[in-house]
């Protein structure tokens, strides 16, 4: 019941993680704090659909 989602910036808007996640789990839209290489700083992630 994995689901492939795919993580974009807040600051530069580029799409630039991929991740699988629990649907079962999780619900909600995922946020995390990863390394963007266009902005070159650590910021926000969210989730697309």
């Amino acid at each position: 019941m994995r689901e492939i989602i795919t993580l974009e910036c807040t600051e530069c808007k580029r799409r630039n993680y991929s991740l699988t996640k629990n649907k079962k789990k999780h619900t909600g839209r995922m946020e995390t704090k990863k390394h963007c290489s266009f902005c070159n700083k650590h910021t926000s992630h969210k989730e697309t659909r």
